[in-house]
């Protein structure tokens, strides 16, 4: 019969009425396509909004768009650029794919088949995606039509089982991988195998995973890094150390190079069952094989040393680690140093962010501000000092507190020039001084009986808009004349 405008637009089903209130069914039912434009195939539509759109609406919607004999490709434009983007019919995609699969000059291809399924894999309409699965499973692309399937089959599946692992349903994840042998040439890659072996290790069902591993292997596919990986993170999570430890060693035998997310694996492994030493070993294997240490590595060394009280050791790691160029650029050894100046080695912290530094490490704002803290309250001001000021010449900027704690107790001392020139070398870096900053250095130049210096600076307190009135400004001069130390706040 041929084909005609009005014959397809009739097979757009009927809406449903406001009275109806059961949900669509869990799997869209596709019927054979009709000789008779009379009968509609039995699809699920969408319930919500259909009742406030008139059928006519979407018929003329389709009408405008969409002219008789219309294209895989005339379809595709359609449901991306005009559906999508409606107010009102943006949620009738699905009913409109399986409307144009009933048209009897209409066949989808891999584009319609693809844009679908990845719109309902991000929408979490996994009940949807099931069926169009099924009906690409039996109404293949094409581009099957000859000796080969469509190339395009594999990663349309391989979106749609990582949707469903992402969401646990692990049982759909499977049926659709089943499907998809099926309808593709030769063997799913590893990625595929992967993403199911990831989900299932996810959701703890490690003996699931270990199976679809040796199915893998029985196919010849072959396993590589991250499968490996993500088998030897599931025994360890599941408390079975020897089980991962035995899997790496396989891994290696089988020509699998082990990256730097294996070792921390299990290096964190070997830490967890309290083996310290095989944990620090297997660090320096995986330098030795030239694999590159993370800050990850790091952390879990240096976590996990201090928490057992090995503060000496993870100090000695990190200087060797250093020394010998292997400690990672971007490495944060703020929690070394807080151990350190809890242990009261303070030393060790001060030749530790000397030593990293030196070799390009540059430290965390917050592992200087807890070193100078550390000195401050030790009474070493001389080294608070000089620390404050390698951090400004970085551009480490630290905090006002911070900042005007340590020009006080220069001053306290003795050497409020010294926390002058501080303050000076601060304000070139962007740390302008504020009220307590020149309150500070004028109470320190009056108890000097540096009567000039503290003048100067309240001339530029008035400048800068630090003294409110003339009194405050008396109070200040006669405070030099006199001097007394006073603090305005």
């Amino acid at each position: 019969m041929p084909f005609s405008r009005s014959m397809a637009f009739k097979k757009i089903s009927k809406p449903i009425g406001k009275s109806f209130q059961s949900p669509a069914p869990s799997r869209p039912v596709i019927s054979p396509i009709k000789s008779s434009p009379q009968q509609s195939p039995a699809i699920s539509l969408p319930t919500h909004s259909l009742s406030a759109t008139p059928q006519h609406h979407l018929h003329q919607f389709l009408k405008i768009h969409l002219k008789p004999s219309f294209t895989p490709q005339d379809l595709l434009t359609f449901l991306k650029n005009k559906l999508h983007h409606h107010p009102n019919f943006t949620h009738f995609d699905l009913h409109v794919f399986h409307w144009a699969a009933n048209i009897d000059s209409f066949r989808h291809d891999h584009s319609t088949y693809e844009w679908m399924v990845r719109t309902l894999a991000i929408t979490d309409r996994f009940e949807g995606l099931g069926s169009v699965l099924q009906f690409m499973g039996s109404n293949p692309c094409p581009c099957s039509d000859g000796i080969f399937s469509c190339p395009r089959s594999e990663p349309i599946f391989r979106f749609a089982i990582n949707s469903y692992c992402r969401v646990g349903k692990l049982n759909d994840a499977v049926i659709a991988f089943e499907s998809m042998r099926k309808s593709i040439d030769g063997k799913p890659s590893v990625a595929i195998y992967n993403i199911l072996i990831h989900g299932f290790v996810k959701s703890t069902e490690l003996q699931k995973a270990m199976n679809l591993y040796d199915r893998m292997v029985k196919d010849r596919v072959k396993p590589d890094v991250f499968t490996f990986n993500i088998l030897i993170s599931g025994y360890c999570r599941n408390t079975q150390f020897e089980s991962a430890l035995h899997l790496f060693k396989e891994m290696r035998v089988n020509g699998c190079c082990p990256n730097v997310v294996s070792f921390n694996t299990l290096i964190k492994g070997f830490f967890t069952e309290r083996k310290f030493e095989e944990g620090i070993k297997m660090a320096y294997e995986m330098i030795e094989l030239g694999c590159e240490c993370s800050s990850i590595t790091c952390e879990i060394l240096v976590d996990g040393l201090c928490r057992e009280g090995r503060v000496s050791e993870a100090f000695s790691l990190l200087i060797d680690f250093s020394r010998k160029g292997v400690l990672p650029s971007g490495f944060d050894y703020f929690s070394l140093l807080e151990w350190l100046c809890d242990k009261a080695n303070e030393d060790k912290a001060v030749e530790l962010m000397d030593e990293l530094w030196k070799r390009g490490n540059t430290p965390s704002l917050i592992s200087c501000t807890t070193l100078v803290e550390r000195l401050r309250k030790l009474g070493r001001i001389e080294e608070a000092s000089d620390l404050m000021k390698k951090m400004l010449k970085e551009g480490i900027i630290a905090d006002s507190v911070t900042f005007n704690c340590l020009l006080q107790d220069l001053c306290n001392n003795g050497k409020t020039l010294e926390a002058d020139k501080l303050r000076f070398l601060a304000s070139t870096k962007g740390l302008n001084p504020d009220g307590m900053t020149y309150n500070i250095l004028v109470s320190g130049y009056s108890r000097a009986g540096k009567k000039e210096e503290g003048k100067r600076l309240i001339d530029e307190m008035l400048d800068n808009g630090y003294i409110p009135d003339l009194a405050t400004y008396n109070r200040l001069i006669d405070g030099l004349s006199s001097k007394r130390s006073k603090q305005i706040y």
